[in-house]
């Protein structure tokens, strides 16, 4: 695909978000969600929900949580936010930010794989444990953050790579930290391409898990 049809293609996933009304918090979100960012990125990060400040702009990332995320972007690749892919599981804002259902989740993966086989990038960068757990079931992020691997997805290869969510970070030192250390690794990984030898995970990915709800 040109840039132009990527483009193209994800204004048209978009639109389809905007105005879709079968989930509940279709219906209740002040604005949808889809996504945004360069279509011919390296690296897509797909976090979980929109919060209330998304749900306002129409934008991922766009509270605190997302300044931490766009500050170590900065700091650790010189990346600015608008030179990588930023979305999430779900394209709507939950209730009082609870957890997505599981109901909510699989409603909105066809939008989130077309997005993915779309902007086809390098790397894949979960943060948090719903958006790693589309690729990676049955794990614990606190075991396996800062660790890359290969997860076939729609008849492709994607180098996964598992970071916590920069909420998650803005709670806690220790993993503000890990946080920090995670992205530098990441930028080694844009420089250096990763090699053959990295674990490789091959659940149906799309098949949602549900063994984190």
């Amino acid at each position: 695909m040109t840039t132009q049809e990527k483009q193209h293609e994800l204004e048209r996933i978009a639109r389809e978000i905007r105005e879709f009304k079968g989930l509940d918090i279709a219906k209740s979100a002040t604005r949808a969600v889809p996504g945004e960012g360069s279509p011919d990125t390296r690296v897509m990060f797909i976090g979980e929900a929109p919060g209330f400040h998304e749900d306002r702009e129409g934008r991922p990332f766009v509270g605190q949580a997302g300044k931490l995320l766009e500050k170590t972007l900065k700091s650790a690749m010189g990346l600015d936010r608008s030179e990588v892919y930023i979305t999430n599981i779900v394209k709507y804002r939950p209730p009082d930010n609870r957890d997505p259902l599981p109901a909510e989740v699989e409603a909105c993966a066809g939008w989130l794989n077309r997005q993915i086989t779309v902007i086809c990038p390098e790397i894949i960068c979960t943060l948090g444990r719903f958006s790693l757990a589309k690729f990676i079931p049955d794990v614990s992020i606190s075991r396996v953050h800062g660790q890359p691997r290969f997860v076939n997805f729609e008849n492709h290869r994607y180098v996964v790579f598992p970071m916590y969510h920069p909420a998650a970070a803005l709670r806690a030192g220790s993993v503000l930290r890990d946080f920090e250390v995670d992205f530098r690794k990441l930028n080694d990984m844009l420089i250096t391409p990763v090699g053959k030898s990295l674990p490789e995970i091959t659940p149906d990915a799309l098949n949602i898990q549900t063994s984190l709800f």
